[in-house]
């Protein structure tokens, strides 16, 4: 148990320290499916290009339609939530006995996967849409990472939102920080 924990603890560690733009490529990689489907295409390169573009806060022609898709794509995912009496919040919370719509084994592990889709999309392109200056994802962000820093996802969020907020890292009230800076 201790080495699980550990290793969990290290890899957390290193996200803290990674490049936000490496972090923001990881993420770009994830989406680079649902984003063809809104005709944004790009390879593992142009996705590091586009990394580094949107840590440094570039200005770069790809990134409205980035913007459209990114927002199109996390409004889905809230609709599918909101088909089962669930918000973003309120569903990283729910157990799937309180999700409706399944009676099989089947029907819960597709329950369970586009639940599980729906979370991991809000979260992470709330992330990629806040890093693209878009503040009101942040409070997606901020749901997430209230839960704890327990993944990359979760991380990223975090750092999303030091970067967007300009709130210092070391901050023992880092969240109610970001949380102030989102209601300005």
């Amino acid at each position: 148990m201790t080495k699980i924990f550990d290793r969990d603890t290290r890899r957390l560690a290193a996200y803290e320290v990674a490049p936000l733009e490496e972090l923001l490529t990881v993420l770009l990689r994830q989406w680079r499916r649902p984003l063809a489907g809104h005709g944004i295409a790009y390879t593992d390169a142009e996705a590091a290009a586009l990394g580094a573009a949107i840590a440094r806060r570039d200005d770069d022609p790809r990134f409205p339609a980035l913007r459209i898709a990114l927002n199109a794509l996390v409004d889905d995912s809230m609709m599918e939530l909101s088909r089962w009496g669930q918000t973003y919040a309120t569903s990283l919370d729910a157990p799937m006995d309180d999700i409706p719509g399944w009676e099989s084994t089947a029907e819960f592990l597709d329950v369970a996967e586009r639940k599980a889709n729906a979370e991991l999309r809000i979260g992470t392109g709330s992330a990629l849409l806040v890093a693209l200056g878009e503040k009101s994802a942040a409070a997606n962000l901020i749901v997430l990472v209230r839960r704890g820093i327990t993944d990359l996802d979760s991380a990223v969020a975090r750092r999303v939102l030091l970067a967007a907020s300009g709130v210092a890292a070391d901050a023992p009230d880092w969240i109610e920080r970001v949380a102030l800076w989102y209601h300005q």
